[in-house]
């Protein structure tokens, strides 16, 4: 996913983090200058769905705006023909039944 929050807002002449800050703030939305750096001008792990909602109001957009899909390169496949896996350790124990109580630890 890429985060378009820089390109959502140039679009609507938003140019300055501080100037979409103060509109959230308005909109009920307050965000420290750290946060707002933040999501201005790179990627957030993580956005709640009430903060993603008011900015989306505030821009005039869909959250589709501001997280667009990329495309990822996937892994290659395996061949058909691959070696069997084998064992690491050897073959693979075998339990034995117990007859009676078993002892207590050492």
């Amino acid at each position: 996913m890429k985060w378009n929050l820089r390109l959502a807002a140039a679009q609507r002449d938003i140019w300055k983090a501080s100037q979409l800050q103060a509109m959230l703030a308005d909109a009920g939305l307050v965000i420290s200058a750290g946060k707002m750096s933040h999501l201005w001008s790179s990627q957030p792990v993580t956005i709640r769905l009430e903060d993603l909602q008011i900015i989306c109001t505030v821009l005039g957009c869909t959250p589709n705006e501001l997280l667009v899909l990329e495309d990822l390169p996937l892994p290659a496949p395996r061949p058909a023909e691959a070696a069997p896996l084998r064992a690491v350790a050897g073959e693979a124990p075998i339990q034995r039944r117990h007859v009676g109580r078993s002892k207590p630890p050492v």
